[in-house]
């Protein structure tokens, strides 16, 4: 299995020494002594970024690329807004009495505080209601996108400081996959949604028709989860040429298919009738006789099952394409010729996550896979599905060179109480409300029966829940429960509006990091390069949290830190990332020389890589490939599932 960039974030985590080291490299300030352009990066790529007089006046790609990414200008907003927050703040009523302060969070005023003062609020309430009601009172998941690097990541420099703590309750998923993540165990083995896909060069040349369903590529291609690498709206734009069909299946007229025009059919479904599409194609595949029977024989299993619910022979219903144009408002003849291509050619069905980000969503991405399956094209090169395609360039050759470890929420040396994200109970991301609203309530997910924790605190660093979570007014309500709501934030958001405590924290213009390019391709390290200074009274969350620490217990810095300041952990994963492309015969300069050339550092490219097929392996040899289901195959009916008894998830796509 290709470990994805997400996943190895998720899993992985740093086992470093605890020594003291200093760090042996001078903070350049380019800012100050050259002016010029200075390189960083974000989640929307590796930037030039031009400073005059202490300020940014312009900031462009640092990549060549077909297809411009707007966001790339954005430094100069970013940090001179007037939205960002100038110092630390506390709610009035929260500061008049901590104990019972007035309720209102939304609507109460701001009292400017000293750090020193934040800190210590922060510390004697924090230890208050944890030493009262246990850690599991205390919700760190803080789920959100934050900003790139790979020091400065606000959610897992929290949550490292609340296991020096003690521990403190976290977040199972997110909002992104929250149902999709969640089933393709079940069906494939793997979370699947994160997963390298196959190679857009294999894709390229051997694909003659490519659905795009509930997928808008031109806009989510724009960013990624560490730095995007750009090659995919490349890639896009080489498909554009090829003149090959792509059918884009969306409600919604979007940008992709604006971009693709002639070369595209844009199919309107009704919104949320996308399983009764599928369903309607898949039965007309079944009717025609166009189905893979020794495909679905070899390599799946439950399929009898399931189609005893798309010929209606279970409910009296069969799954037509008459019955789907009803539901879909696709015309019957459409949605019949749609079945008839995708089984005359081979067929890329690419999708999309937001289809599975609605009641019953797992359902979406199951048939898609049982579609893909009945069309017999899984593991081909240019056939089959993926779901990455949208998302952080999947389908860009994984290159061979360093990777960057990154923080972990562990601390070397420590017996931690929690690891990254989970925490010592955690809840499903999209859950915080109901947890919030039945406290010690009981409730079911993937098969078993799990208890909200009674949530008395809450630490948001790096995220906007807010802009995140469905129904906002129910949010806003709940949000009034907790006893303490500290935010961490750079900018006055909905949540820092919200929030009994607000510290001020640095955008990733004002400090250094390291990044790379690429969830899938790790195509390049780039130098996070701090631009300017720290504005307003602004600080790193790292310092922050070093400086909680030390209120902990003393030498509880020391602990923190594991004795590195920010330029000697980078010079550490920078050396870890040296060390594995060494393994591999790739060169890499010395952390200092590759810091002071102010360049991308390109990793090497793999023809083995580029001709990478998902689930190929498992298509040339079943047994010996396994897949991590039960049965180890794609599990259209799934006897798990079958046995979690679930009304509204019965255990086959429906």
């Amino acid at each position: 299995m290709t470990l994805t960039r997400r996943e190895f974030i998720k899993h992985s985590g740093i086992a470093a020494g605890a020594l003291v080291v200093t760090s042996a490299v001078p903070l350049p300030a380019w800012a100050e002594e050259k002016g010029g352009k200075i390189l960083t990066a974000g989640r929307w790529g590796a930037m030039n970024v031009e400073v005059n007089d202490g300020k940014i006046v312009s900031s462009t790609g640092a990549l060549a690329k077909t297809i411009p990414n707007s966001l790339q200008s954005t430094a100069a907003d970013q940090v001179h807004t007037t939205a960002r927050i100038q110092h630390p703040m506390v709610r009035k009523s929260y500061l008049d009495n901590p104990l019972q302060p007035a309720k209102g969070r939304g609507d109460d005023s701001y009292v400017q505080v000293s750090w020193e003062q934040a800190l210590k609020l922060i510390h004697e309430q924090h230890d208050r209601i944890r030493k009262a009601n246990g850690p599991s009172a205390i919700f760190a998941g803080s789920y959100g996108w934050r900003s790139s690097g790979v020091l400065h990541k606000a959610q897992t420099l929290l949550q490292r400081y609340m296991n020096l703590a003690g521990g403190y309750s976290g977040h199972s998923g997110d909002y992104s996959t929250g149902a999709a993540q969640v089933i393709m165990p079940h069906v494939v083995g793997s979370v699947e949604v994160y997963e390298q896909q196959t190679s857009w060069p294999l894709l390229l040349e051997n694909s003659q028709v490519v659905v795009l369903w509930g997928m808008n590529p031109l806009n989510t291609l724009k960013i990624a989860w560490s730095s995007t690498d750009e090659q995919g709206l490349e890639y896009f734009h080489q498909l554009k040429k090829s003149g090959k069909p792509v059918i884009a299946i969306d409600p919604i007229r979007s940008e992709t298919i604006e971009f693709f025009g002639d070369n595209a059919t844009w199919i309107a479904p009704n919104m949320g009738t996308d399983v009764a599409l599928m369903l309607g194609i898949a039965h007309t595949l079944l009717t025609q006789g166009k189905h893979d029977k020794a495909f679905l024989e070899k390599y799946t299993t439950g399929y009898p099952q399931f189609e005893e619910y798309l010929t209606g022979k279970k409910d009296n219903t069969p799954k037509s394409a008459a019955w789907a144009a009803e539901i879909t408002g696709v015309p019957e003849a459409q949605i019949v010729k749609l079945a008839e291509l995708m089984a005359a050619n081979r067929t890329m069905l690419m999708a999309g996550w937001g289809i599975q980000r609605q009641q019953y969503g797992e359902q979406k991405h199951w048939m898609l896979v049982t579609l893909a399956a009945m069309l017999g094209q899984i593991g081909t090169p240019g056939g089959g599905f993926g779901f990455s395609y949208h998302y952080s360039n999947g389908g860009n050759p994984t290159r061979v060179g360093g990777v960057l470890p990154e923080m972990s929420a562990a601390i070397a040396g420590q017996a931690s109480e929690a690891a990254d994200d989970g925490g010592m109970t955690a809840i499903p991301v999209a859950r915080i409300v109901d947890a919030l609203e039945n406290p010690g309530g009981k409730y079911q997910h993937n098969g078993k029966e799990q208890t909200y924790p009674n949530i008395k605190m809450i630490w948001w660093a790096g995220g906007g829940n807010f802009t995140h979570h469905q129904d906002t007014n129910r949010l806003i309500k709940a949000w009034q429960k907790p006893e303490l709501i500290v935010v961490s934030e750079c900018y006055w958001t909905a949540a820092a509006k919200h929030a009994d405590i607000v510290l001020p924290i640095t955008t990733s213009f004002e400090r250094n990091d390291l990044t790379m390019t690429g969830d899938y391709s790790n195509q390049h390290i780039v130098p996070m390069k701090q631009v300017v200074a720290p504005q307003f009274e602004a600080r790193n969350d790292f310092d922050v949290f070093a400086d909680l620490a030390e209120l902990l217990k003393p030498g509880g810095k020391e602990i923190y830190t594991e004795g590195k300041d920010e330029m000697a952990w980078l010079k550490f994963f920078y050396d870890a990332a040296q060390k594995g492309a060494r393994a591999q015969r790739v060169t890499m300069p010395m952390f200092n020389a590759f810091w002071q050339q102010n360049k991308l550092l390109e990793m090497r490219r793999s023809e083995k890589n580029e001709q990478y097929v998902r689930y190929g392996d498992f298509r040339a040899d079943p047994v010996k490939n396994a897949l991590g289901t039960p049965s180890g195959k794609i599990e259209i009916y799934s006897k798990t599932l079958e046995k979690f008894g679930y009304k509204d998830c019965p255990a086959h796509p429906t």
